[in-house]
């Protein structure tokens, strides 16, 4: 990562293969709730600019990582932010951690089950 302390969206894009308007759109409003769709997605300047601290980072990266595999969309973006609001952890446990570690938080659960579903459809899909 860049050795700034916070970074514009448009560098933030090109380091996660994120289109800015998905961010925008990921930090924008709900006209519905009046709430702001993920929270924490950027940190704003006074005059409405966004700019992106290395915590803001990790949570696009985990937000990208639930909603795509690959170029496929998977969930929606109200599930995505309830696996990220379930628990601010992080979720880097390998597999054995999940069988052999009853106390790995609910997020790193999820995760795991996610990416073993990938992988069993990913292998229905070649046959």
């Amino acid at each position: 990562m860049i050795n700034k302390k916070y970074l514009n969206i448009s560098d933030v894009s090109k380091m996660l293969q994120i289109e800015e308007y998905k961010i925008r759109y990921w930090d924008s409003i709900d006209p519905k709730t009046n709430n702001y769709r993920i929270e924490g997605i950027s940190t704003k300047s006074k005059g409405g600019t966004r700019y992106f601290n290395k915590e803001n980072i990790n949570k696009l990266k985990k937000l990208k990582n639930i909603l795509y595999d690959g170029n496929v969309q998977n969930y929606s973006i109200k599930l995505a932010e309830k696996i990220l609001t379930s628990n601010n952890k992080s979720s880097n446990k390998k597999d054995e951690n999940f069988i052999n570690n009853p106390n790995v938080d609910n997020i790193e659960k999820i995760e795991q089950i996610l990416n073993k579903m990938r992988l069993l459809l990913n292998n229905n899909k070649k046959k």
